[in-house]
């Protein structure tokens, strides 16, 4: 039994403080008002650029959707590489189950294609055979997680391929899932052995935790938790909050993530120390980010969304502290290097200056899309910031990268397959 006041018990309390994105805006805040009265060491803010950074932003989405109508940020995006609608080919394939078991499947896919999406590198590239289309980047690793998905590689039910269980990803042959993605010498990924590891580790949470994940160690047991018990049907009033998706992925997956980062034994994940940043008890010190749980969460919106569940409060998400946001912020202008000479240095997640990196990022982002919905003159509610990521922001960070650099991002960071 934990007694309130313990060591434990205060450990968790910190790390619950650290879990809510609350934290991250206000800790990101403290850094970003810092760097602009010039005390960073790494950073300035250049304010006079923030337009112009906003004006990519807005560039990029009237090219990607002239009509105006932005979907979510998502991986089901990345799912529609080639103009090809992956989805109702999934839902083909379900159509003879219940509504429940297809939505079950979805968030399946959802739940293990995100959590392989950790940046490709600038070299590794995915031969699609189904569409005779090579992809790389983002769009290859969801087309590649589709394909070993539906293959049932993430099954052991041989009969049932079409979804993820902890004893298929317990029992996950590394050979197998590097022939599934095409990773070779010739054609390497960046962190390919940290994924295999961090879906094996889900697997094993999963088995160990039956009262979240079901009997079958299944990432859909998040839905029925939150939604109603395994198998019944969605009540058609379910409703749940963006931020309450995200609370229960923080706590339910918090030990799969492989940084060393704890509070006493508690794991934190996404979570950085910065020693400018200020907060309550045992969390002081500590920057939250958790990008790759905020992707999942941004990804499982539609999946419950196509269950009968509504999914309000989006914008109590933040913007994702990854290379993309943040080529933007740098390769607009709106943040520079003190250092010139850092863009040449290889740093490691941990490091100061890509937690800073990565905290100034979501917080300018948040005045990014103010200045993006001004131009566009459109309301929170007709472009939540789900979108603007989505228009948007991300794929200005490429279109910048790509003009600038070849598509690499402006500072390299030693990947651990779970940031970028």
């Amino acid at each position: 039994m934990t007694h309130l006041g313990s060591p434990h018990a205060q450990a968790e309390e910190a790390a619950n403080l650290l879990r809510t994105t609350r934290a991250i805006r206000e800790r990101a805040g403290q850094l970003l008002a810092r760097a602009r009265s010039g005390q960073s060491r790494w950073f300035e803010v250049d304010d006079g650029a923030l337009d112009a950074a906003a004006a990519e932003v807005v560039a990029a989405t009237r090219q990607r959707y002239p009509k105006l109508h932005v979907p979510l940020h998502s991986r089901w995006r990345h799912f529609e590489a080639g103009g090809v609608d992956r989805k109702a080919q999934l839902d083909r394939r379900l159509a003879h189950l219940p509504p429940v078991s297809r939505a079950h499947a979805l968030i399946d896919l959802t739940v293990v294609s995100v959590l392989l999406d950790a940046g490709a590198g600038a070299d590794w590239k995915y031969s699609d055979a189904a569409s005779g289309r090579t992809y790389r980047r983002s769009e290859g690793l969801a087309v590649a997680s589709y394909h070993a998905f539906t293959g049932g590689l993430f099954s052991s039910d041989k009969e049932h391929p079409l979804r993820v269980d902890a004893t298929g990803l317990r029992a996950l042959v590394r050979d197998h899932l590097a022939a599934a993605f095409q990773v070779t010498q010739a054609n390497p990924m960046p962190g390919f052995d940290d994924r295999v590891i961090l879906l094996r580790r889900l697997g094993e949470v999963m088995q160990e935790e039956p009262e979240v994940f079901g009997e079958d160690g299944r990432p859909c047991g998040l839905f029925d938790m939150m939604i109603a018990p395994a198998g019944a049907a969605v009540p058609p009033t379910a409703a749940v909050a963006a931020h309450d998706i995200l609370s229960q992925v923080l706590y339910s997956l918090s030990p799969i993530w492989p940084a060393a980062n704890t509070i006493a034994d508690v794991p934190l994940g996404d979570c950085w120390r910065h020693s400018a940043v200020r907060g309550e008890g045992l969390s002081d010190g500590w920057m939250p980010l958790h990008k790759l749980s905020q992707w999942l969460t941004y990804s499982l919106i539609e999946p419950f969304e196509w269950a009968g569940v509504r999914v309000h409060h989006l914008d109590a998400l933040t913007a994702l502290a990854e290379y993309r946001n943040g080529g933007l912020m740098l390769d607009s202008g709106l943040l520079r290097l003190r250092d010139a000479a850092a863009a040449q240095e290889l740093w490691q997640p941990g490091d100061e200056i890509i937690v800073e990196w990565r905290a100034l990022t979501v917080a300018l982002m948040d005045e990014v899309v103010d200045a993006v919905r001004r131009q566009m003159k459109m309301t929170p509610e007709h472009l939540p910031l789900a979108c603007v990521l989505e228009g948007g922001s991300w794929a200005a960070g490429r279109e910048l990268a790509q003009r600038q650099r070849g598509g690499l991002p402006p500072l390299q960071v030693a990947s651990d397959g779970t940031l970028f």
